[in-house]
């Protein structure tokens, strides 16, 4: 039998206010929804959703979970352009979790909290 990931769906308080954050980051979300649900395509196929608290506990026992488990890293074009939207995000008002940083393991690191507290990570390679 084959499986393959097909989707990744975040769970938000604000399904709004977490499409402006992922929208500034860079990807082109959707500009409309309705409801508890919106997803939308990823380059590559796989599927990003956004579906909110009320919606999840509707669903099934959904426990609100504690920590850092999971991450999404974006891929920045240069280590100049990790900085550029590590300074445009926080300035936005979005909370910075780690300032831009040259990684032992060759890349320019950043990190920032999204609207609901996800560490969503900033990279490129340094060379």
């Amino acid at each position: 039998m084959k499986v393959k990931l097909d989707m990744i769906g975040l769970v938000v308080a604000d399904i709004a206010e977490s499409l402006k954050f992922y929208g500034l980051l860079g990807l082109e979300v959707p500009k409309q929804f309705e409801g508890p649900y919106c997803e939308m395509t990823l380059e590559g196929g796989i599927r990003l959703s956004w579906n909110t608290i009320a919606m999840m506990q509707e669903i099934g026992h959904w426990v609100e979970p504690a920590g850092h488990r999971n991450g999404l890293a974006f891929l920045c074009e240069s280590p100049s352009a990790v900085d550029a939207k590590y300074a445009e995000l926080t300035s936005a008002g979005y909370e910075g979790e780690r300032e831009p940083w040259d990684a032992f393991w060759g890349q320019r690191y950043a990190q920032v909290k999204d609207p609901d507290g996800n560490i969503v990570d900033l990279f490129a390679p340094l060379a």
